[in-house]
C-alpha cells in the first residue's frame, strides 16, 4: 500500500485510530472518515502520534450522506469500512438511527467504491451476527441471528457487502472480529467497564457474569485488516477474526483484579442485563479460514494484552467516566 491513496471510515473509533497508525507506518496516503461534530472531535484519534496524525487527511461527514461518502472516496485505492453504531443498548433505545447508519451507511460506501473501481474494500463485521452460539467453536458458516437491532443492523450490511461481490464483482473482504480490546477503547466495553471500576471504585457492576468472549488484541486485528487487502484470494470471503479461546466474564473480572492488585466485590447490576431473548451467551472462534486466507494468526496473549490495557487506562484514567456512569 506503500504511497497508494487509503480511505478508513469510522477513523475515529477504537480500532479506527489503531488502523490508521499502521497504515501511515506502512507509507500509505491515508484519508480518516470521522462523524462531523461542531465541537471538531475526532474520537480515539486524539491519542494518535501527532506527527503520525498530521500526515492523516481528516474529513468530517455522515456516512447517511451518500454525497459526503463519495467525495470522501475520491481517488482511494483501497477502503477500510469500519464507521457504524455498535453499542447494543443504544440500539434498543434508537434501532432507527442504528439500521440508517448500519445497513444504509454501508450501501452509501458500497455504491461510492464501485463507482470509483476501488481495488478493495475491507468490510467490518461482528461475532454477534451469530448471536448465542449453536456449536463452537463457531466457522463462518454458522447460521446469522439478530438477537438485537444492531447485530440485526451489522448482518444487513453484510448481505449487502455480499451482493455487491456476486452482482457487481466488487473486491470485498468481509473481517469478523470477535470481541477486540485494547488501549483507548471506551466502557461501552466489558473490559474498560471492568478495569476503570477496578481502578476507581470499591466494587464492579456487571451485567451477566457468565456468558463467555473471544477476546482479541487491536493489534493483532489490525494486522487481519492489513493482511486482507495484501491478499488478492480473500476476495468475496468472510474471514473470523478471534483466538480460539473462551473466558467468561466472571474469570475476566479475576484477572484484571490480579492485575490491577487487589479483589474487588463483583455485583449484577440489572440494568446492564440484555433482555432475556437478545443476551448472547458464549462466543468462541474457529480461525482456521483467518490462517488460510489471510495468513494470519494472533501473537498478543489474553494475559500480555490485558496487562497492556490496564497501563494504558490507567495513565489516561481522568479519561474515563466516574465508575458508576454506565456508558451506553
Amino acid at each position: 500500500m506503500k504511497g497508494r491513496r487509503v480511505l478508513v471510515t469510522g477513523a475515529g473509533g477504537f480500532i479506527g485510530s489503531h488502523l490508521i497508525e499502521r497504515l501511515v507506518r506502512t507509507g500509505a496516503t491515508v484519508r480518516a472518515f470521522v462523524r462531523y461534530n461542531s465541537r471538531q472531535d475526532r474520537g480515539s484519534l486524539r491519542y494518535v502520534d501527532p506527527q503520525v496524525l498530521s500526515a492523516v487527511e481528516v474529513v468530517a461527514g455522515d456516512l447517511r450522506d451518500g454525497q459526503a461518502v463519495e467525495k470522501a472516496m475520491d481517488g482511494v485505492a483501497f477502503a477500510f469500512h469500519l464507521g457504524a453504531i455498535i453499542s447494543i443498548p443504544y440500539s434498543y433505545t434508537n434501532p432507527d438511527e442504528v439500521v440508517g447508519v448500519n445497513v444504509m451507511g454501508t450501501l452509501n460506501v458500497l455504491n461510492a467504491a464501485r463507482r470509483h473501481e476501488v481495488e478493495c474494500l475491507v468490510h467490518t463485521s461482528t461475532s454477534e451476527v451469530y448471536g448465542t452460539a449453536r456449536y463452537v467453536p463457531i466457522d463462518e458458516a454458522h447460521p446469522l441471528q439478530g438477537q438485537s437491532p444492531y447485530s440485526a443492523s451489522k448482518i444487513g450490511a453484510d448481505k449487502l457487502v455480499e451482493s455487491f461481490w456476486c452482482a457487481y464483482g466488487l473486491p470485498v473482504v468481509t473481517i469478523r472480529p470477535f470481541n477486540t480490546y485494547g488501549p483507548r477503547q471506551s466502557t461501552r466495553a466489558v473490559i474498560p467497564t471492568i478495569i476503570t471500576q477496578a481502578l476507581k471504585a470499591d466494587r464492579i457492576d456487571l451485567g451477566n457474569l457468565e456468558a463467555t468472549r473471544d477476546f482479541t488484541f487491536v493489534s493483532d486485528t489490525v494486522e487481519a485488516f492489513v493482511k486482507a487487502v495484501e491478499r488478492p484470494e480473500a476476495r468475496g470471503q468472510t474471514v473470523n477474526l478471534g483466538t480460539g479461546r473462551e473466558i467468561s466474564i466472571a474469570q475476566l473480572c479475576q484477572m484484571i483484579c490480579r492485575i490491577v492488585g487487589g479483589e474487588i466485590p463483583v455485583v449484577v447490576d440489572k440494568q446492564r442485563l440484555r433482555p432475556a431473548g437478545s443476551e448472547v451467551g458464549r462466543l468462541l472462534a474457529r480461525n482456521d479460514l483467518s490462517a488460510e486466507v489471510l495468513g494470519w494468526t494472533p501473537v498478543v496473549s489474553l494475559e500480555e494484552g490485558m496487562a497492556r490495557t490496564v497501563d494504558w487506562i490507567r495513565a489516561h484514567l481522568a479519561d474515563y467516566p466516574e465508575a458508576d456512569h454506565y456508558v451506553i
